[in-house]
């Protein structure tokens, strides 16, 4: 079942804006001291390039997406309550038909 609410978190109220609007999220703090953010990534068939710099785990929380991790060549299919992982100094590739809503868990 996909993350619906969070609480006791610490909000940043301006959002990051990520390829002409096309993604946007905003980061928080768990009441435990984890960063995390949340945020939406629009379509119509939308293709975008993600940079990490810690790991990640890309959790769907609505909607869907494909993603292709770097230095692979399969298309994965992830849909609400799916995720997926992303190492450390990596980057993905992701297409949106629609909107993909997320949680991104740093790890």
């Amino acid at each position: 079942m996909p993350t619906t609410t969070m609480q006791n978190v610490t909000l940043t109220t301006k959002a990051n804006v990520y390829f002409d609007g096309k993604a946007v999220s905003h980061s928080f703090v768990t009441a435990d001291g984890v960063s995390k953010s949340a945020g939406v990534v629009l379509g119509p068939d939308t293709a975008l390039t993600f940079g990490t710099a810690a790991a990640e785990i890309m959790e769907c929380v609505s909607g869907s997406c494909e993603y292709k991790l770097k230095d692979t060549q399969a298309w994965v299919q992830v849909g609400e309550g799916e995720s997926f992982n992303v190492a450390e100094n990596s980057s993905f590739d992701i297409k949106v038909a629609d909107q993909f809503h997320y949680v991104c868990h740093y790890a």
